[in-house]
């Protein structure tokens, strides 16, 4: 199969063109996005085309020391990305989960590396980089919604809580119904797109492995292995994201910290 053909300059600006109906809707409806529009879409093409640069370099050295830092500062990124979606407190969160993201993601990356793809060199930046991209990105998601969720439930029906660790429950037991709805709230979305995949929706990287000239079939086998790793990667990211913080939010007679949100 032959890889997919460039798109020129001016090609890209017609892609832009397209934004004109969503304009056009905000105008109408009144929607007051036309800001926000023009700056995410600024903003992405900005940080692609730099990350652009930076995965050429990347690919051409190819040093594994380099590549995993990589994926540290991209998981520093996440990290601030996932406190800031959440509204919760980066001094006293950051570091937990930050060790949340790095034993989820950075664990099933090298089994996915070294056991899925058995590829000799599991640092490589091909796999290292782009494919630590892709669980992180969606561990992220996960993570603001399950964090989110957990507190907020946990504030709101503070009575409920209250009232079973007044029956005699401990604070594991009073925290489970919260951490198990958390956890769903987080799951259910990429479980609802993992189940349209393939007749809904083609997939990002099979679509992107088809494009570049891969066989199908090879293309449909990486997609299966990294869906999989991904929802493995977020499922460990989020459980232990809200483990980690869980130790720090409750004062000693557990009850929820005043401080925890910010603004």
């Amino acid at each position: 199969m032959e890889a997919a053909p460039d798109i020129g300059l001016m090609r890209l600006l017609a892609a832009f063109g397209l934004l004109v109906v969503p304009l056009a809707l905000s105008v109408f409806m009144k929607l007051g996005i036309a800001r926000q529009l023009f700056g995410a879409a600024g903003r992405m093409t900005g940080q692609l085309f730099l990350v652009a640069i930076l995965l050429i370099y990347l690919f051409r050295w190819d040093n594994p020391w380099l590549n995993v830092a990589w994926v540290i500062i991209m998981m520093f990124f996440a990290c601030f990305s996932a406190m800031a979606g959440s509204k919760l407190s980066f001094s006293r969160f950051f570091l937990p989960v930050f060790l949340a993201y790095f034993a989820g993601t950075g664990l099933v990356l090298l089994f996915f590396n070294k056991v899925i793809v058995n590829y000799d060199n599991i640092f490589t930046a091909r796999l290292m980089v782009v494919v630590g991209g892709m669980m992180l990105g969606n561990s992220l998601n996960s993570t603001i919604i399950g964090v989110s969720h957990y507190y907020e439930s946990v504030r709101k029906e503070s009575k409920r809580y209250l009232y079973l660790l007044s029956l005699g429950a401990s604070q594991q037991e009073a925290l489970l119904p919260f951490f198990r709805d958390a956890l769903l709230a987080a799951m259910r979305p990429f479980l609802a797109n993992m189940a349209t995949m393939g007749i809904v929706s083609l997939p990002g990287m099979m679509t992107g492995q088809i494009l570049g000239g891969a066989n199908p079939e090879t293309a449909i086998k990486y997609q299966i292995a990294i869906i999989l790793a991904i929802f493995t990667a977020l499922s460990i990211s989020v459980t232990l994201s809200i483990f980690f913080t869980s130790r720090k939010a409750f004062d000693a007679y557990g009850i929820l910290k005043a401080d925890l949100f910010r603004g």
